[in-house]
């Protein structure tokens, strides 16, 4: 399917789901070793679907679990659960709904006024400037740092990642299908205000609510539109990072398609960039409306990338989204952004030195010695995990915003070996393959080419990498969220599997228990999916019910118990399961272990994102976005796409004036406690 093909397909009912369709056309060349192919050569096909491997071979591959046969018939309650809840059931309907005992609470929605002299939200007359001061639109990471040593007073740092114009602006509805001709600069430039980040201070009463404080000196927004920032580590002031704005290679407005992030040791918050490809544009198209980019110099390096996207109209207004007037603009985009929340005036910077691709995350972690150590994703089908470890440690000279952590250290991509051996290998210039000969003539050109270069290094291809959460006794899980264009073939009983909608979850174990080791093993800890459905060949502990089990992680955390927490995005898929998205707890160890029990779950066409938990463990902060927009033709009684003026859901305020609206949510116990305790 090419570019005009997804824009005019009927099945594809919004923008969300166009840009998920275009995720489905790989850019990676190199398929010949993917994590299928590891698994098959670890285990052997028909051994796996003749059920022969022994007893050790299965249970390093998928847990203790898999030596039971995944039926429900007769599943009795998990007695030995660490997540101690009653199950919420599964389903999808306009609101959100969360396990009996809890409280999920709207904080703040896509609009509300952050600060002092911010307007009141005009859903019918929005400007620009009104969005620079109200919270941002499809909220996604979100972090907290405590600005009080009982944790009742923080700043909540949110990511918001893209917009859907036609359930955000009146009279719009969708663009791409008609050219963009209905998106003036005004509506462009509310969109670029839209996007970004949000920090805000919270603050908890003697009840136990939590709230915004409006007139605190920290709360602003972070934007693409208006947000100076600077550039560190082996690419700044590189030639391909100089354009005609910034002839010194070393400042960026802004930072865009913010999806997961991270919060580092010493409470500075991270920003991944993930599908920056979607927003460069061209006025070159061939006949079938896809950019041509075949003029450019660097048109093989763009094509790896994926750029121009051309999913938004940004480039016919602003010259720097525009290739043809800025051919080095998309190399300064791709990055990891840390911000300081607690110096409004200090400049986010983008560090260099971890690497440029499609960011899922930046989950952070220290190594025994002290490093820091960084786990981030690229989320495209057929691309690599990767991990930075730093050169120096965390101590008390170098816990600061801007840290040399970050400009002088080691990213290393993952390798998964056929005998259950991680290796991690070093993206340094001068090592094996990536040396001029092969277009590397310094590590800047290694940090700018990242995906090239682990393709040289031999890196294995995944089922989109999405978030990575680092556990502090050297466990790290991987969310494979799915990949419909593995080919059959390649299919095992371990996942991924041809054609896999529904993803799976790889555990890392570092060798010593170091996050900064080379090396490690890997093993499955779920595959997901049906597991009533043979031949989707899900895998779970038979004690997960049929509300428990799940397709497309993506998010995920763990909290203080060492407990991991699951959330998924099926995106327009949803109705393969008849399922929302949701937040899910999956257990990690003994014979618990690969079940999983649903803790919340979204209102329809929503994804849920996040999950943060507080310190204390008695809050959770979820963020659910793009509600009422995916797949809502599968929601029994709507049944067509959701528009501004005829949405699924006009979730959280329930307004007929209003549409539905981004929103994050604050998670606690009824009377008081740790969750899920």
């Amino acid at each position: 399917m090419n570019r005009k093909d997804i824009i005019n397909d009927p099945e594809i009912g919004n923008k969300a789901e166009a840009y998920e369709a275009f995720d489905d056309i790989p850019t990676n060349p190199n398929l010949s070793n993917t994590i299928g192919d590891v698994i098959n050569a670890r285990y052997g096909r028909r051994d796996i679907l003749r059920g022969v491997l022994g007893v050790s071979a299965t249970t390093a591959l998928f847990g203790t679990s898999a030596l039971i046969a995944p039926s429900h018939a007769n599943a009795a309650t998990d007695t030995s659960s660490r997540y101690s809840f009653d199950e919420l059931a599964w389903g999808n309907d306009e609101t959100h709904h969360i396990a009996n005992g809890y409280n999920a609470d709207v904080l703040l929605r896509w609009g509300d006024p952050i600060t002092a002299d911010a307007p009141d939200f005009d859903v019918m007359n929005q400007s620009a400037e009104a969005q620079l001061q109200q919270f941002g639109y499809n909220n996604d990471y979100v972090g907290f740092t405590a600005l009080n040593d009982e944790g009742t007073r923080g700043l909540l740092c949110v990511n918001h990642e893209y917009t859907n114009e036609e359930v955000m602006f009146p009279g719009l509805g969708r663009q791409d299908r008609d050219g963009f001709k209905g998106m003036t600069k005004e509506l462009i430039d509310i969109e670029m205000a839209a996007h970004g980040g949000s920090v805000v201070e919270i603050a908890q009463d003697a009840g136990g609510t939590w709230a915004l404080v409006k007139d605190s000196q920290y709360n602003r927004r972070i934007t693409p539109l208006n947000t100076q920032m600077t550039i560190d580590g082996p690419a700044a002031g590189h030639p391909r990072m100089k354009t005609n704005a910034d002839p010194d290679g070393m400042t960026v407005i802004g930072t865009v398609n913010n999806c997961a992030g991270g919060m580092t040791p010493w409470g500075t918050y991270l920003m991944a960039e993930e599908n920056f490809h979607g927003y460069f544009w061209t006025d070159v198209v061939d006949a079938d409306g896809k950019p041509d980019i075949s003029a450019h110099a660097d048109a093989d390096k763009m094509k790896r990338y994926g750029v121009p996207g051309r999913w938004y109209a940004w480039g016919q207004h602003h010259d720097r989204w525009n290739i043809d007037k800025e051919p080095n603009e998309p190399n300064r985009w791709g990055w990891i952004v840390e911000v300081d929340p607690r110096n409004p005036d200090a400049k986010p910077i983008k560090h260099t030195a971890l690497g440029r691709f499609r960011h899922e995350g930046a989950e952070t972690t220290t190594s025994k010695d002290g490093h820091l150590v960084i786990y981030s994703g690229d989320d495209n089908r057929f691309d690599y995990q990767y991990k930075y470890v730093s050169k120096g440690v965390v101590n008390d000279e170098t816990a600061v915003f801007g840290s040399s952590l970050f400009s002088d250290g080691t990213l290393y991509v993952a390798r998964f070996n056929a005998d259950g051996v991680i290796d991690w290998l070093p993206l340094v210039h001068g090592t094996g393959p990536l040396t001029a000969e092969n277009g590397f003539d310094s590590q800047a050109d290694v940090m700018i080419d990242t995906r090239i270069a682990a393709d040289l290094l031999g890196a294995t291809p995944m089922d989109r990498p999405e978030d990575a959460q680092p556990r502090g006794d050297g466990t790290a899980y991987v969310m494979l969220t799915n990949n419909n264009k593995r080919k059959a073939g390649n299919e095992n009983a371990a996942n991924p599997r041809a054609a896999s909608d529904f993803g799976h979850i790889i555990e890392i174990k570092e060798d010593n228990q170091d996050h900064a080791a080379t090396r490690g093993t890997w093993s499955i800890l779920v595959k997901c999916g049906d597991p009533e459905v043979t031949e989707v060949g899900a895998q779970w502990n038979p004690e997960t019910s049929e509300n428990g089990w799940f397709g497309s992680p993506d998010n995920c955390a763990i909290d203080a118990d060492g407990r991991l927490w699951v959330s998924t995005d099926q995106g327009s898929k949803w109705g393969k399961t008849g399922k929302s998205d949701g937040l899910y707890g999956v257990e990690t160890e003994g014979d618990a272990r690969g079940t999983s029990k649903l803790f919340f779950r979204c209102p329809v066409g929503g994804e849920l994102c996040g999950p943060y938990f507080h310190d204390s463990g008695e809050t959770l902060f979820l963020a659910v976005q793009h509600p009422g927009t995916d797949g809502t033709k599968d929601l029994k009684g709507f049944e067509r796409n959701s528009t501004f003026e005829d949405p699924a859901t006009r979730w959280p305020d329930f307004d007929p004036a209003m549409p539905p609206r981004p929103s994050v949510l604050v998670v606690t116990k009824q009377g008081g406690g740790k969750i899920a305790v």
